[in-house]
C-alpha cells in the first residue's frame, strides 16, 4: 500500500477502505508519512470530500490513535461543549463556569487558535501561571472538586489530530467538513464525555459560510455521536459579525469576566444561556428549558459562576486575582481610535477581516511558530444594526506595533453602511438532535 495512491483515489473521488484509512493515519503518526503527503491528502479531501462511513472511519482511526481518557471516576453525567470557531468567541470562557456551578461536572479540552479565530487555550494563558497541562489522574480530581476544567489535549490523546489540525492551519485545509467534524469528533470521544453539544457557527466569521453548510457538519458530527452512544446535539448559530465586542486573547478573557460579573454584551451572555440550557437538560438537572435557564442566570447573580472560574485558574496554577481583578492585565502601547468616515446604519461587518487585523497585530497565529502578544486585539463600538455618526469611534485598536495604513483600511472595508433602519440578527436559529 503506497500513499500516493491513496491520494490519487480520494483525488479522484474513489472511496478508501477502512485499512486504507487506518495505513493513512497510523503511518501519519509514527512518521512514515510525511507532511507534505498528508497535506495533499488532505487537500483532496477538501476538493471531493468523504462519504459518511469514510467520515466515521477517519474519526475512530483519530480517536483510537492515542490514549482514550476514562471519566468514570468523575461523578455525575459529564457534558463537554464544542464551538466550530468564530470571531470573539469566548464562549468556553462564560459557560464552561455558569454549567459547572449548576453542579454539572464540565471537563474540557480545548485547541489553540486556528486560522482567523482565536483558541481557548490561548486565551487562557494570557491569565499568568496558568498551566493548561496535566496529567489525567489530577484532570480527574480537578473536575470532582470544582466541576471545571479546561485543558490542552496531551500527546497521548487523539495525536493524529494534534498533528492534523496544526498542519490545517497553514495549509489552507480548515474549513472541509469531513476534516472539521473528524477533527471535533475525535477529541471529543477520546475527551470521555458522556453528552456533547455543538455550537456549529455560520456566516462570514466561521469556517461555515452559510447556514446550509453550518447543518450538514452539525448533523454529520451528530450521526458519528449517536453511532458511538453519546447524547450528541448541535446548536446552529450566527457569526456574521464577531461575538460580544472583544477580539484579541486578554481582552477576549476581560469581556468574559465581565459577562460573568454580569454586565457582558448581550450576544455573548444570550448565546451561552441558550447552550447552557440545553447542557443542564443532557446533564438531567431538569427537563424544563425555563427552569434550566433560571439556574443559569442565578449562579451569574450569586457570583457563583464567577467563584468556579476562579478555583478553576487557581487549581490549574493560573492567578487567580485577575479574574477578581481584570485590570491586571497588562496593556498594550497604543490604544488607537478608529473613527467613522460615514454616516448611517452597519448593514454587514466582516468577521473574519476584523480577526484577520488582529491577528496580523500579533493576536493570532499565520505559521504554527509564531508567538502570541496577548495584549493585542480590537474593541468594537459599532455592530450591525447600530446607527452611526461621522467621527464616531468604530473600533479601539490595541496595539504594540501601530497601525498601519493597510490595516486601517482593512477595518474600514469590514464595515458596510445602508441608510435604511437594520435589525440586529438573530443569534440561535435552531437546535438539533
Amino acid at each position: 500500500m503506497r500513499m500516493v495512491d491513496l491520494i490519487q483515489k480520494t483525488r479522484d473521488g474513489i472511496e478508501l477502505t477502512d485499512e486504507e484509512i487506518h495505513f493513512i493515519i497510523d503511518g501519519y503518526v509514527h512518521e512514515k508519512i510525511p507532511d507534505y503527503q498528508m497535506s495533499a491528502w488532505m487537500m483532496a479531501i477538501c476538493f471531493q470530500g468523504l462519504t459518511k462511513r469514510e467520515t466515521a472511519t477517519l474519526t475512530k482511526e483519530m480517536m483510537h490513535s492515542g490514549d482514550v481518557i476514562d471519566l468514570s471516576a468523575i461523578e455525575g453525567i459529564k457534558v463537554d461543549k464544542h464551538s466550530t470557531g468564530g470571531v470573539g468567541d469566548k464562549t468556553s470562557l462564560v459557560l464552561g463556569p455558569i454549567v459547572a456551578a449548576c453542579g454539572v461536572p464540565v471537563a474540557k479540552m480545548s485547541g489553540r487558535g486556528l486560522g482567523h479565530t482565536g483558541g481557548t487555550l490561548d486565551k487562557l494563558e494570557s491569565i499568568p501561571g496558568l498551566n493548561i497541562m496535566m496529567s489525567e489522574e489530577d484532570f480527574v480530581k480537578q473536575v470532582n472538586d470544582c466541576h471545571l476544567a479546561i485543558i490542552g489535549q496531551s500527546a497521548h490523546l487523539d495525536p493524529a489530530d494534534k498533528k492534523m489540525y496544526a498542519l490545517r492551519d497553514v495549509t489552507a485545509t480548515v474549513s472541509c467538513i469531513p476534516l472539521i467534524a473528524s477533527s471535533i469528533m475525535s477529541k471529543k470521544l477520546a475527551a470521555g464525555s458522556d453528552a456533547i453539544l455543538l455550537d456549529v457557527k455560520y456566516g462570514d466569521g466561521a469556517f461555515m459560510k452559510t447556514i446550509e453548510d453550518a447543518k450538514t457538519l452539525a448533523r454529520t458530527m451528530i450521526e458519528i455521536g449517536d453511532s458511538l452512544g453519546k447524547d450528541t446535539r448541535a446548536t446552529i448559530s450566527n457569526m456574521s459579525q464577531p461575538l460580544g465586542h472583544a477580539i484579541g486573547n486578554s481582552l477576549e478573557v476581560r469581556e468574559a469576566i465581565d459577562t460573568l460579573n454580569g454586565h457582558g454584551p448581550k450576544d455573548l451572555l444570550e448565546l451561552c444561556l441558550q447552550a447552557g440550557t440545553h447542557m443542564l437538560i443532557q446533564a438531567q438537572k431538569t427537563d424544563s428549558q425555563i427552569t434550566a435557564r433560571k439556574m443559569l442566570e442565578d449562579v451569574i447573580v450569586s457570583k457563583e459562576a464567577l467563584r468556579t472560574l476562579c478555583a478553576m485558574v487557581k487549581a490549574q496554577g493560573g492567578d487567580d486575582a485577575y479574574i477578581r481583578h481584570p485590570e491586571m492585565f497588562p496593556k498594550p502601547k497604543e490604544v488607537i481610535a478608529v473613527r467613522s468616515l460615514k454616516e448611517g446604519y452597519v448593514q454587514d461587518l466582516e468577521a473574519m477581516t476584523l480577526g484577520l487585523v488582529s491577528m496580523k497585530l500579533g493576536g493570532g497565529r499565520q505559521t504554527t511558530d509564531d508567538e502570541i502578544d496577548y495584549s493585542v486585539g480590537l474593541i468594537l463600538h459599532k455592530k450591525i444594526g447600530d446607527y452611526v455618526k461621522k467621527d464616531d469611534v468604530l473600533v479601539s485598536v490595541y496595539t504594540n506595533t501601530g497601525l498601519s495604513k493597510e490595516l486601517k483600511d482593512d477595518i474600514y472595508s469590514a464595515y458596510h453602511f445602508t441608510d435604511e433602519f437594520v435589525a440586529k440578527p438573530v443569534l440561535i436559529d435552531e437546535v438539533l438532535s
